[in-house]
């Protein structure tokens, strides 16, 4: 017998990487949520495996980022071969001022970090509980759950976030269309070791035409472990789940999505290594299989990213080629677009109309990644018509934006300069008269889940009385950075206090937290336009550029965009 009960703001179904990723920025800002997976336990398979600098980025923010770099393993670039011979090297080398690496970590780790993440702040996923249906009204959703025990319940919630992946119940139930295609193709998957004498940082990419003129492919990316791949390759003729074979995996799914891995028993060691023997570089022998499975491609994306008080997210909005490793990294930012949204309306200082913005802002990223990987899967990525630069530092999504979306402010500031909607750079070489060492700017953010306003200038008064205004329009936090060279020792005119800025009584603001660009790297990044201020939002980008002198009228101007309303705050919660 069902029963009905209203005990939290959001329920997300889906623990994966996004789901939990939602849960976690949902509890960051002071929201409580439910998080269901009808799974019984986290599945042991190295799906996603790529992890993007940007996703590392958020994770710093967040506090995660310690555990993950014990865990993954770094990926310093690709190998390709043609019939043998190694035809071509791309090394994965991003601007020195980009904290991170492209990484490696099989999704089950992954989910299990965020998982203790998650559960550390007070959700746990309930495992072997699935959403069954749900209804939604102008004041709230319906859900129907059935528990682990085979108990039926009622739920009464504000929000629901699918992250239920490609065959969503969530997407389904809201009617909201899929639209793509499926490449034809079968494919199968190995987590294995392989004895070889090629360099275990690189991803290896190996082709070999066959008799009728097509072209194989081997696919190999590093995981942590000595030796250890996660292989892809094409399914050989005649074997379980390839189309000659008559069991072509997925065309008999019910919503006619063939996408992911595919039911029933993987393929064993002996076919890995079959195909292997004919596609790689260097002899190989494998063995320490884990697990294996075949699975199938397709390319699709949702009309709208939701509808109502309910929202889809990661695969459950967007699937495509895994070329680059960006599903999973899109999703996790899609999590972090809504999770911040979500719970600036829920904790009631912005109305819903900003809940709008998250399809604004994320399907058109959603369209691009899915163009592209989808031109990377049939051309490759050496086809891409981007310079070198430009197409790594978007492989590493450091480029995805929403400049002149409905968030993002006026531009303000010379030609070069980052804009509202832009990621807000991170740069090296901030200094305080305490630390004995340079600290970055993702140091300064690091467990500060709201906005942050970066105050940069040279007159500590000037810098005070900018992060009074902050603070009374908006209630928001600010961090002063000094420009480099300002006065003769580590304090500015006007200020005193270490780690505060004082004004023209002497004491205005010790509160302000004030760094100095030492090494002037603030200043190169951010191409500050005199005393200039940056609204930093809780996703990392930035939501406004201006000068110090207009700072009370810029964040006013914030607050109409957000639809923050007439009492609201936009200022640090207490984590519960």
């Amino acid at each position: 017998m069902a029963h009905h009960r209203t005990t939290t703001d959001v329920l997300i179904v889906g623990a994966g990487p996004v789901g939990l990723s939602a849960a976690a920025e949902l509890r960051r800002h002071g929201v409580h949520c439910r998080l269901v997976d009808r799974l019984p336990a986290r599945l042991l398979y190295a799906k996603a495996v790529g992890i993007q600098p940007r996703t590392l980025e958020l994770w710093d923010r967040m506090g995660l980022i310690r555990a993950v770099l014990e865990a993954a393993v770094p990926l310093r670039g690709q190998m390709t071969y043609d019939e043998g011979r190694e035809s071509g090297r791309i090394e994965l080398t991003l601007p020195p001022e980009v904290p991170y690496g492209f990484a490696a970590l099989p999704q089950y780790e992954t989910e299990r970090l965020l998982e203790e993440y998650v559960a550390r702040l007070g959700t746990v996923i309930e495992r072997g509980t699935e959403l069954v249906s749900f209804t939604q009204d102008r004041d709230g959703v319906t859900a129907r759950l059935r528990t682990a025990s085979g108990a039926d319940e009622e739920l009464r919630v504000p929000y629901l976030i699918g992250c239920d992946g490609a065959h969503s119940v969530v997407r389904k139930t809201l009617g909201l269309s899929y639209e793509g295609g499926a490449f034809q193709e079968a494919y199968m998957l190995g987590d294995v070791v392989a004895d070889w004498d090629l360099p275990h940082e690189y991803g290896i990419r190996s082709s070999r035409r066959a008799a009728d003129g097509s072209t194989d492919v081997l696919v190999c990316i590093p995981l942590p472990g000595e030796g250890r791949y996660r292989m892809s390759m094409k399914l050989p003729p005649g074997l379980a789940g390839s189309p000659d074979a008559g069991t072509a995996p997925g065309t008999g799914a019910p919503d006619g999505v063939a996408h992911g891995l595919q039911g029933g028993g993987g393929p064993g060691l002996a076919d890995l290594q079959a195909v292997v023997d004919r596609l790689a570089p260097r002899p190989a022998r494998l063995s320490g299989l884990r697990w294996s499975s075949v699975f199938r491609i397709s390319h699709r994306i949702v009309d709208r990213y939701g509808r109502g008080r309910v929202f889809v997210a990661g695969d459950a909005a967007h699937i495509h080629p895994p070329t680059g490793a960006q599903g999973m990294n899109t999703g996790v930012q899609d999590a972090c677009n809504l999770a911040w949204k979500l719970a600036l309306v829920v904790r009631g200082g912005a109305g819903p109309e900003l809940l709008a913005t998250y399809d604004a802002e994320r399907r058109p990223v959603g369209e691009e990644v899915v163009g592209r990987t989808v031109r990377h899967a049939v051309r490759g990525i050496e086809a891409d018509p981007e310079d070198r630069r430009t197409l790594l530092l978007r492989e590493a999504q450091l480029l995805v934006g929403y400049r002149g979306g409905p968030l993002s402010g006026a531009p303000y500031g010379p030609e070069g300069a980052p804009q509202p909607g832009d990621r807000a750079p991170d740069c090296a070489g901030l200094t305080t008269p305490v630390a004995a060492f340079p600290l970055r700017l993702l140091d300064v953010l690091r467990g500060r889940p709201g906005h942050v306003v970066l105050l940069y200038g040279s007159d500590g008064r000037e810098l005070a009385g900018a992060a009074a205004a902050a603070r009374e329009v908006a209630g928001l936090p600010a961090v002063a950075v000094l420009a480099a060279g300002t006065g003769g020792t580590d304090r500015p005119a006007g200020t005193g206090t270490p780690g505060g800025a004082d004004g023209a009584d002497g004491r205005v603001d010790p509160s302000l937290p004030v760094y100095r660009d030492a090494a002037g790297e603030f200043a190169r990044l951010y191409l500050p336009d005199g005393a200039t201020g940056f609204l930093v939002r809780p996703d990392g980008q930035l939501g406004a550029r201006f000068p110090l002198a207009g700072t009370a009228a810029a964040l006013s101007g914030c607050l109409r965009a957000l639809s923050v309303r007439r009492d609201g705050r936009l200022g640090d919660p207490v984590v519960p």
